[in-house]
């Protein structure tokens, strides 16, 4: 019925590519945080990627009591308190395990202000080392660390209510020689406002020697956002600067757009910067690009059918409705595609306003057009499960059957086709909500266009 439904498969760490991170002794490595009522242990695993290693942090040890277990489970789970144990384990348990694998680094990268509280933990350990201050400690290490900032409306920063913060971190404000007024004021706008929750964003903002958001817009609306941090600032002084986000280009292009870039421009011509290949690119022939569209829009129609294929089958329906599947799209009609999180600031169901001119347009005598939909809302974003029902529904209109599709279970392989074989890319963001937003990136390079709001990265690079 177009209804999403969400699933949380056990991940069994015996069966992923991980492994326990080992003591000097051969034995599990584990960082301990005092919680109230006694003590969190975490356990870490290691995924290498590449030459990156990566370390996770895993709270279902069996010393923890049953509720502990759970708190590293799922990322969206639980309310407001789950939310700050997560980010407890995340931020001091994160520069812990750190400390504890005798690792030193001199930068710290905070992704979001999920990590804000690593900051704190990061002076915490230069009091104990250099036995300083909190006050000199902060300043010491302030340099050293990195906030990135991804949202681009003020609500969206997490809040976490004075008593909640007391019941966790009390004992540990205590420890740093600041209490908890001193550790509540350095997230408050207002540090002398007892009321006001602590700010993880402020708390980023002012632990960090260096801020940006991810595009040039998104790096002005920061500049408001934080503005009150910085009575009497003019905006465009505000210590918010922007690096605009990219893409990993070899893992998005189809064996077809690397055959042809490769020829065109040599394998190592995403290494570089564009002035290095422009030249190259520009000689490419209209028949050559043309002929690789051609390729990648029919192995997404065939890619589509038997994805759709599967989906109806898991759903009970009728073997001619599944035959039927097998004989939908058509690979000379131009496809467009919409496919990311369901949520109101993206707008997916702009072509949804007058939905008589969209099924115009689909089934134009002379111009027909076809649409493949997919994306998923936030759990709890019931006002997005409701766009992705209104597109299911549209779906089922008889006279735009054959030409609209709506594939479920959006993940990143799902994403890789689409971007692969989609000639026309809709982005529809309420600017400037869009901090930069990536996908028609990644349909670029399979030679595909974009029809976007001039929003995020797409304000600089529409030209």
């Amino acid at each position: 019925h177009g209804d999403q439904t969400e699933s949380y498969p056990y991940n069994d760490p015996g069966q992923l590519p991980v492994m326990p991170v080992r003591d000097q002794n051969g034995e599990w490595l584990r960082v301990m945080i005092d919680f109230p009522g006694g003590s969190l242990w975490l356990r870490a695993w290691e995924a290498r990627v590449g030459r990156v290693k990566l370390y996770l942090l895993d709270s279902n040890d069996p010393i923890n009591s049953p509720p502990d277990r759970g708190i590293t489970s799922e990322l969206y789970g639980g309310g407001p308190e789950m939310r700050l144990q997560q980010e407890i384990v995340l931020g001091i348990g994160g520069w812990r395990l750190l400390d504890a694998m005798g690792i030193k680094s001199d930068v710290c990268h905070l992704n979001e202000g999920h990590a804000a509280l690593a900051v704190i933990e990061r002076a915490r350990s230069f009091m104990l080392s250099e036995r300083q201050p909190f006050k000199v400690a902060v300043a010491a290490t302030r340099a050293g660390n990195v906030f990135t900032t991804h949202t681009p409306v003020e609500a969206g920063f997490d809040r976490f209510s004075p008593e909640l913060v007391s019941r966790y971190l009390a004992n540990y404000a205590d420890q740093l020689g600041i209490g908890l007024d001193g550790l509540l004021a350095l997230g408050r706008q207002d540090p002398a406002n007892s009321q006001e929750p602590l700010n993880m964003a402020f708390l980023a903002m002012r632990g960090s020697g260096v801020v940006n958001g991810v595009s040039r817009l998104h790096g002005e609306v920061s500049q408001h956002i934080f503005q009150p941090l910085f009575p009497r600032w003019p905006q465009g002084e505000v210590p918010v600067t922007h690096i605009t986000n990219g893409v990993h280009m070899p893992s998005w292009d189809s064996a077809t757009a690397d055959a042809a870039w490769t020829n065109a421009c040599g394998k190592e011509r995403w290494l570089n910067t564009m002035d290095a290949i422009k030249d190259n690119l520009k000689n490419v022939t209209d028949e050559s690009l043309w002929q690789l569209r051609m390729e990648e829009a029919e192995q997404l129609i065939h890619y589509v059918r038997a994805r759709l294929g599967r989906q109806l089958a898991r759903a009970s329906a009728s073997v001619q409705l599944i035959k039927q599947s097998n004989q939908l799209l058509d690979s000379d009609i131009l496809t467009m595609g919409f496919a990311r999180r369901f949520t109101e600031y993206k707008r997916p169901n702009l072509l949804l306003h007058d939905p008589d001119r969209l099924s115009r347009i689909l089934n134009h005598p002379e111009r027909p057009v076809q649409l493949v939909i997919a994306g998923k809302a936030h759990p709890r974003d019931e006002e997005g499960k409701a766009l992705i029902r209104a597109w299911w529904e549209y779906s089922l209109r008889p006279d735009v059957q054959n030409r609209v599709i709506f594939l479920s279970d959006y993940d990143m392989a799902l994403a890789e086709q689409l971007v692969q074989g989609m000639g026309l890319w809709i982005n529809t963001p309420r600017r400037p909500w869009e901090a930069c937003g990536t996908s028609g990136m990644k349909v670029l390079v399979n030679g595909g266009l974009n029809l976007s709001e001039r929003d995020g990265w797409w304000a600089e690079a529409y030209r």
